[in-house]
């Protein structure tokens, strides 16, 4: 259930390796077990942030009961994820979280509530 995508204008040499470090990134921050998350890469080359078309990225990070505390801590460690692997200053990302109710997130042919 936590899930997040990645859209930026940079070209990922090596998406597989990035979704893997993605995943297990929020295994680590959520605690949620990896079976259940999903990660999305979309790379599009038409973005500006402040005017420029310099590296830079948006994500979206879902996942039922986020607390305030985890979307602090998966900020500070999705940026550092993304300034090592793609060179993306922290200051050109802007990540937006949604606390998702248990009932109206679906999987399996029912909900997780």
């Amino acid at each position: 259930m936590p899930y997040v995508k990645l859209n930026t204008n940079v070209e990922i040499a090596d998406k597989p390796q990035v979704l893997r470090q993605l995943s297990q990134l929020l295994v680590k921050e959520t605690g949620k077990p990896e079976s259940y998350v999903m990660v999305e890469i979309a790379h599009n080359p038409n973005m500006l942030f402040a005017g420029k078309d310099a590296p830079l990225a948006y994500l979206e990070c879902k996942s039922i009961g986020l607390t305030e505390k985890q979307a602090k801590a998966l900020s500070a460690s999705l940026c550092q994820l993304l300034n090592a692997e793609l060179h993306i200053p922290s200051d050109r990302i802007y990540i937006e979280f949604s606390n998702a109710p248990a009932a109206f997130w679906g999987y399996n042919g029912s909900t997780f509530g």
